[in-house]
């Protein structure tokens, strides 16, 4: 992975542009380890991922490589991407009290099993500056009130911008994002949540849900939008419960389904496997 790149593009979807890229990724001394692809017949629109290291040792020309393509870029009408494999996406992690999702990303990340770089962690509590500490990331408590909450976002979001975050990760982060942060980071923050919405919703919503006896509990994660939960979704999964489990068995089983779905989000999301097609998403995983 150390000399890999990643090359993410989408364009008009026409005949031969998969055939084109790798002619020129093969003329420009690059030899393709990974390759996928996705014709969305509905926005007649091609989305590719190609992963390739240099042929020739360190022959590869990166900058060459950039303009050539740019170039070429133009008569495909080609939005494109090119990262180094080995890069890790530098990001905040938001949070309020509940710490599964946060423990889940700082063990994944510390053993290298997660390619971000976490430049710090934000929360509205104290609860979890321990857990953040522990494993030596500098911790931030902005507190908010319905009186400070627009101060209180711009604290937030003058410690994202000096990290150099290009991630935000709300891992259970129990408050509302206004309009304005929503829409300037749209695609690039993540949030989770239980999978009962829209059906229970507020506080409570697996004690509501054992009201019910549902047969299914889950968690989506997915980027966040103006619109509260309702952005285009990355990553959803479920397991079977049934009538034996109390509240306090589904509320255990939820978080546990919310930590992994939403650990994988985030390394689809890093590794550029995502790819956002209005109000839903592709990923190549």
């Amino acid at each position: 992975m150390k000399n890999s790149w990643i090359l993410t593009y989408s364009c008009p979807d026409i005949s031969g542009i998969q055939a084109f890229i790798s002619t020129f990724i093969y003329e420009h001394s690059g030899f393709m380890e990974e390759v996928q692809a996705h014709s969305d017949k509905e926005t007649k629109t091609f989305y590719s991922r190609l992963a390739f290291s240099p042929a020739n040792g360190d022959a590869f020309d990166v900058d060459k490589f950039r303009a050539d393509l740019a170039k070429a870029a133009i008569d495909f009408r080609m939005d494109w991407s090119l990262n180094p494999a080995s890069r890790k996406m530098p990001t905040i992690i938001a949070v309020s009290k509940f710490g599964h999702c946060l423990n889940d990303l700082l063990y994944r990340w510390k053993t290298g099993a997660l390619p971000i770089d976490i430049k710090a962690v934000v929360s509205n509590h104290e609860t979890l500056r321990p857990m953040s500490e522990f494993y030596g990331l500098d911790f931030h408590h902005i507190p908010i009130t319905r009186e400070t909450k627009m101060e209180s976002e711009a604290e937030f979001l003058n410690i994202v911008n000096a990290s150099g975050a290009e991630l935000i990760v709300l891992a259970r982060y129990m408050q509302i994002l206004s309009d304005g942060l929503s829409a300037k980071w749209a695609g690039r923050c993540i949030n989770i949540h239980h999978s009962f919405l829209p059906s229970f919703k507020g506080a409570r919503p697996y004690h509501q849900a054992y009201q019910r006896g549902v047969k299914l509990i889950g968690a989506t994660a997915h980027y966040v939008t103006t619109d509260l939960d309702e952005g285009p979704i990355i990553e959803q999964d479920v397991e079977r419960v049934d009538h034996t489990l109390t509240p306090a068995h589904l509320i255990e089983q939820g978080r546990d389904i919310e930590a992994r779905v939403l650990s994988r989000a985030v390394k689809w999301h890093a590794t550029h496997r995502v790819f956002m097609i209005g109000q839903r998403t592709i990923v190549m995983r």
